[in-house]
């Protein structure tokens, strides 16, 4: 059953059975213990769970069983005041990191995108059209991509400049979901301040194909890469489309 509305933290860390779930490396036992540190009090031992969470889930662009609750934790720790800040705190004389919080958004905006519906056509391309039903953990995650949006949706208009792109870049990515069209306008329109600063050539790759499918004109929007970028997968989407004509498997690229 899909939640309505995002759970505690906690609940969700201690009414998970995690050692159930799949992850690439096996199940997901390891997990509350990793997930838990996301929200300490220590800012290092933060950064080191947002990799050990975080990437025991991650591999290879896929979809595992634990990555929805993993998902719903993140989501439910956007707002926790733990995460507000990076490796070093906004008191002290050095550098700042970059805040927990946009790391964490940056991985359920990368989540969102490898589930999204050009994933899914390609899954289609290689398995047929029973891609969905073989992968159900990609359906199960498509289907929570509303839920995840009520949680990155306040921090679209955050102060800080690196929390607020890529809240921006995962709103985009989960706003796909039909349930969400009405929603797209906000996340659209905060897209024009990333976009003019932001150097990141696969979340620029993200936000202008996604405005373009929505009907914005991105024409003032890209830079020369951008164009290359769009250019190299119009080329690769036309060979898909005519190699797929004669052949049953997917093209070695």
């Amino acid at each position: 059953m899909l939640p309505d509305e995002l759970l505690d933290h906690q609940t969700l860390l201690d009414e998970t059975d995690w050692a159930s779930l799949t992850t690439p490396s096996g199940t997901g036992a390891s997990l509350p213990t990793a997930l838990a540190r996301l929200v300490d009090h220590d800012p290092g031992t933060r950064a080191a769970a947002v990799a050990d969470a975080l990437g025991a889930v991650t591999h290879q662009n896929s979809i595992y069983e634990a990555t929805m609750p993993v998902a719903l934790y993140v989501a439910a720790v956007l707002s926790h005041p733990a995460t507000e800040t990076g490796e070093h705190g906004q008191d002290t004389d050095r550098a700042r990191h970059r805040p927990t919080r946009a790391a964490l958004l940056d991985w359920l905006g990368s989540t969102a995108y490898d589930a999204d519906d050009e994933s899914v056509a390609a899954g289609e391309r290689s398995c047929g059209r029973e891609f969905l039903d073989d992968c159900p953990e990609v359906r199960a995650f498509r289907d929570l991509r509303p839920v995840l949006y009520c949680a990155v949706q306040p921090f679209l208009g955050h102060d800080d400049a690196e929390v607020r792109a890529a809240a921006v870049t995962a709103a985009i990515s989960l706003a796909e979901h039909p349930a969400l069209a009405r929603q797209r306008g906000e996340p659209a329109d905060r897209a024009r301040d990333p976009l003019a600063t932001s150097t990141d050539r696969d979340k620029r790759g993200r936000v202008l194909e996604a405005l373009n499918a929505w009907g914005h004109d991105t024409s003032g929007l890209e830079n020369t890469d951008d164009l290359s970028v769009r250019g190299l997968r119009t080329r690769r989407a036309a060979e898909r489309a005519s190699w797929a004509g004669g052949h049953a498997e997917e093209p070695p690229f």
